[in-house]
């Protein structure tokens, strides 16, 4: 391998896993840090965590864990992908995990970037931005795990990181990748602006030789060209049959995919209150969701003010938690009676999901959206998923996602 990636989340995994191979790469998504060496035909792995939300102890060491293996794998550049709203609290975890994959790789002046321009994510004068909003007015301020209430990046790493943070503004990276170089500060790690893909081409061409980098999965797109790779796009063989929509994601984007979604198709809501009391569980929800003529959809994503009374009244983490294994054990049974193409939405839904399927390695397909592609469980049976972060897609992504996974558009 040349490049290693480790991800905090799955969806931000098969996302940077996409840029990647896109570039040309020959690409593999793991969950979790693997136990055996990887196929040496493979020029990325992508090492799928769930430490976003982890203990910050818990997400540093499997993040040194998946450094040390994928530099086994011989790997000569490591990213550490995060979310492209750069979502943490002032704890961590990017800061803490960032802090210590600088310190194990000896990396200085690291660069880090969230930008995603296709998916309106911009970073100007250190600033995020979603759309042509600043990201603490995006809706993430609302985020029930990582509310984001500052859009100063700088201001945000700092508080987690016991490094200094430096900025490069966009007007050095407009100069080139010499000019990036030359602006990165000598320690700590550094804020750089991008507002379009060509700005992330040249950070990822001042990035030659980098040992460290960290970002959103547009950090990836200059660099399989370092390592003479040209853009190709994925292959995907398709996969047909039983279909089901997933989705535990309670982003504005992900709300209106449900609610189109919810007009075409069979939908079941689960409430916070019947996970955490069992009053429903995953065998029922498998069993109705295979008896429908159209690919069903199972839906937990309530509107902010929803989710805010289920934390008071259960509490914040045990909510959550309930939903997850339910999707978890649902996915589960999904795959159990048959079900071959699971669309998901949500990153901590995507962990849950795949886990419940028991994958360990995910092969990367073409793109189903910018940021989302096609992915095939590694198994004796076929198995397509989508792994959707929460605002990504349009407002019909989970028919058309559907369909594109059984090559049907």
């Amino acid at each position: 391998m040349k490049i290693g990636v480790i991800a905090d989340d799955f969806t931000g995994a098969s996302d940077i896993a996409l840029a990647l191979a896109e570039g040309g790469m020959a690409v593999s998504q793991f969950i979790g840090v693997p136990d055996a060496a990887a196929d040496p035909a493979l020029d990325a792995g992508v090492v799928a965590l769930k430490s976003r939300t982890a203990p910050a102890a818990e997400a540093i060491a499997d993040s040194l864990a998946a450094c040390e293996w994928l530099l086994g794998q011989g790997c000569e550049q490591i990213i550490f992908k995060v979310c492209s709203t750069f979502d943490s609290t002032p704890q961590g975890n990017i800061g803490p995990v960032l802090d210590a994959l600088a310190d194990r790789l000896g990396a200085q002046g690291v660069t880090t970037c969230p930008a995603f321009p296709e998916n309106g994510r911009s970073v100007y004068m250190g600033h995020l931005f979603v759309g042509d909003v600043p990201l603490n007015e995006s809706g993430m301020q609302n985020h029930p795990l990582t509310p984001m209430t500052d859009s100063d990046l700088r201001r945000v790493l700092a508080a987690q990181s016991s490094h200094p943070v430096g900025h490069v503004p966009v007007a050095t990276v407009m100069d080139g990748a010499a000019a990036i170089r030359a602006a990165l500060p000598r320690e700590g790690h550094a804020i750089v602006d991008a507002i379009r893909d060509a700005d992330l081409v040249e950070i990822g061409r001042a990035a030659k030789g980098a040992a460290l980098l960290c970002g959103a999965s547009g950090i990836a797109l200059g660099l399989p060209a370092n390592f003479g790779h040209r853009p190709a796009a994925p292959a995907w063989e398709p996969v047909r049959g039983p279909g089901v929509v997933l989705s535990g994601s309670c982003s504005r984007a992900t709300r209106a995919q449900v609610a189109r979604y919810r007009t075409i198709a069979p939908h079941r809501e689960v409430t916070a209150a019947q996970a955490v009391r069992g009053e429903v569980t995953a065998e029922e929800l498998a069993d109705w969701a295979l008896a429908q003529d159209v690919p069903p959809l199972v839906y937990s994503s309530a509107d902010p003010e929803v989710v805010k009374a289920a934390q008071e009244t259960f509490g914040k983490g045990v909510a959550a938690q309930a939903i997850e294994r339910l999707f978890s054990d649902l996915a589960a049974a999904l795959a159990a009676r048959g079900a071959t193409r699971i669309v998901v939405a949500g990153g901590e839904t995507s962990g849950a999901a795949v886990q419940g399927v028991r994958a360990k390695t995910l092969r990367i397909g073409m793109r189903l959206a910018a940021g989302v592609p096609a992915v095939r469980v590694e198994g004796e049976r076929p198995l397509a998923m989508a792994l959707k972060s929460g605002n990504f897609g349009g407002p019909d992504f989970f028919a058309e996602a559907l369909a594109l996974l059984a090559g049907e558009a």
